[in-house]
């Protein structure tokens, strides 16, 4: 390769975040790395988003202590991909649950994603060697489920393909709080790699249909407030459509992936380039936005090689 992914050079620490976004409901968030969740029922947790590696999830785990001693009983994990999951063990939860969508990915892509995210992001797997193997849930289900926590009751809802076709998210009735997974994300740049732009949007739209009063977004800083709600929506919907729209003017007049790179960036990079990772994700999102707009429905696996075929093409 002409040069190193952006990611690989990023070896900085980032500042962890505990934030309560509504009774017994908690963000960690570190500063656009990948953000879990806390849900305190009557006489257990439920984390959402397990982290890269038992070792970052001990982080989590830490902070939970900070508030409970109730035992962690489930891990809802949002989607497939490995910085969201591989951590999963160091809970000891009962129930694994992902959608079915999410479980067939594992099946069909899961070593490949992990293979790949490992090269492209070092850091995200600190503690690597504490992985046991691909994370199994021990629950799916299709469309939408009900856990009650004791009293408290968890809605785990499909409402469209976003990040990946398997998307969830989790709604706490009682707060009206919003954990979204990797849907929604607050200045940080979204990974659309294995996306659906053209649904994007609409699942966008479901989210704001239930007009929350917080949501815990897959990155970056907890939303707290319908309008930090509102706007973090939005935002998320320009990065998407700004990503995807110069993609497809090239793709519509067979233009080559490098020039939907350079149209891509000429949108993008005046509104978004300061935001958390999004050097690391954008030939990822181009890659993808290309193949979308040439009728390509199902994002293609990533595999650490065409990680590194794509990006020696980008660097012409």
């Amino acid at each position: 390769m002409a040069k190193a992914f952006a990611s690989q050079g990023d070896m900085t620490e980032k500042k962890i975040s505990f934030t309560e976004v509504g009774e017994g409901l908690y963000a960690f968030t570190a500063e656009g790395d990948p953000n879990s969740g806390v849900i305190i029922g009557d006489d257990s947790v439920m984390i959402v988003e397990a982290q890269a590696t038992p070792r970052l999830a001990n982080k989590v785990i830490e902070c939970v202590r900070s508030v409970t001693d109730k035992p962690i009983s489930h891990v809802v994990l949002t989607h497939y991909h490995a910085v969201r999951v591989l951590g999963a063990s160091a809970f000891g939860a009962s129930q694994i649950i992902m959608s079915d969508a999410a479980r067939a990915m594992v099946v069909e892509r899961g070593q490949e994603d992990w293979d790949s995210e490992f090269q492209r992001f070092p850091r995200l797997f600190e503690g690597h060697e504490s992985i046991p193997g691909l994370t199994w849930p021990t629950t799916t289900f299709d469309g939408s489920m009900t856990v009650y926590l004791g009293n408290r009751r968890v809605d785990l809802m499909h409402l469209g393909r976003a990040h990946t076709a398997g998307d969830i998210v989790i709604h706490v009735p009682d707060q009206n709080v919003m954990f979204t997974g990797d849907i929604v994300e607050y200045h940080s740049a979204c990974y659309c790699g294995d996306g659906h732009f053209s649904d994007w949007g609409d699942t966008l739209d479901n989210i704001k249909s239930f007009d929350v009063d917080a949501i815990a977004p897959g990155r970056g800083d907890a939303l707290i407030g319908k309008d930090m709600v509102n706007k973090a929506i939005e935002n998320t919907r320009d990065f998407v459509a700004s990503t995807y729209r110069p993609a497809a003017r090239v793709a519509a007049r067979n233009g080559t992936l490098k020039e939907a790179w350079d149209a891509v960036r000429a949108e993008c990079d005046l509104k978004f380039k300061d935001y958390a990772i999004y050097e690391h994700c954008l030939p990822f999102n181009v890659a993808r936005a290309y193949d979308e707009a040439r009728g390509i429905d199902t994002p293609r696996i990533w595999t650490a090689q065409r990680d590194m075929d794509m990006w020696d093409a980008l660097q012409g």
